[in-house]
């Protein structure tokens, strides 16, 4: 019975952690939606994880750009459709890519943040002083976060979008030969207002699972200053987990009937 006994502690810790999360989730997200509201940490927020964001970002994006283009060009010559190139960039980027790649870059940089931060204060009882001076720490912590994750990642997406086709453009007019007008038509011809809407739907759900993440490995770790390596690591994986699951149930729900 010992391997059914092991199964069943690992299923009950799992669904134990399953509801832990649930209820941070609904308590984090509450206090985004009531005062007061600390804008100076909200504006703090957006500038770390929009504006300090944007060099990662657009260099990943450029450069993906850049070899999606290249890999296109390479399997579509094999079929004699070159000219698709241009399309297949700026789709793949507007849909799929450029959330993608944005949030992961984002949580390897913020979500890891966000742990270790709110890590140390909790391992340093400086959230214990606050409550002891009568303030909310998920509203003084976590809100802030949460919705600045959720408003500037999408922002974060658009530049991303932008810099990955023009990464394609590149490579395509002074790599592969292509005219820069025809290449410039086939781009715009075939994006449609849905593509772009659903990446910065993706993107503002990879945001605000990013902050949560961070959040929850950060407000409850323990152990001192292994426990908060542990949190900064789980956040990042389960971030960058939840990113990827929820980027097919978002592609389902958008073009599953396209």
């Amino acid at each position: 019975m010992n391997p059914l006994a092991k199964l069943g502690r690992v299923t009950l810790a799992f669904l134990a952690r399953i509801g832990a999360v649930a209820v941070f989730t609904v308590r984090a997200t509450s206090h985004c939606f009531r005062p007061p509201f600390y804008w100076r940490h909200i504006a703090r927020q957006m500038l770390d994880i929009g504006y300090f964001s944007l060099p990662v970002v657009g260099m990943t994006a450029l450069f993906t750009g850049m070899v999606l283009a290249l890999q296109s060009y390479t399997g579509f010559a094999r079929f004699s459709a070159e000219s698709a190139v241009a399309t297949v960039v700026v789709l793949s980027m507007t849909r799929e890519l450029g959330p993608v790649i944005a949030g992961l870059m984002v949580a390897g940089r913020i979500g890891a943040s966000m742990a270790a931060e709110i890590g140390t204060m909790r391992v340093t009882e400086q959230i214990d002083a606050l409550h002891t001076l009568s303030t909310n720490p998920m509203k003084y912590l976590v809100a802030p976060r949460l919705i600045a994750g959720t408003t500037m990642l999408p922002l974060l997406v658009v530049v991303a979008d932008i810099i990955g086709v023009f990464g394609g453009y590149i490579v395509g007019v002074y790599k592969l030969d292509f005219n820069a007008a025809t290449y410039l038509k086939q781009t715009f011809d075939f994006l449609e207002f849905m593509d772009v809407f659903s990446g910065l739907v993706k993107a503002s759900a990879f945001g605000f699972l990013i902050s949560l993440m961070g959040c929850y490995h950060g407000y409850n770790s323990d152990g001192g200053a292994q426990g908060v390596g542990r949190a900064t690591t789980n956040a990042v994986v389960s971030a960058s987990i939840l990113i990827l699951v929820f980027n097919y149930a978002i592609t389902e729900l958008f073009f599953a009937g396209r």
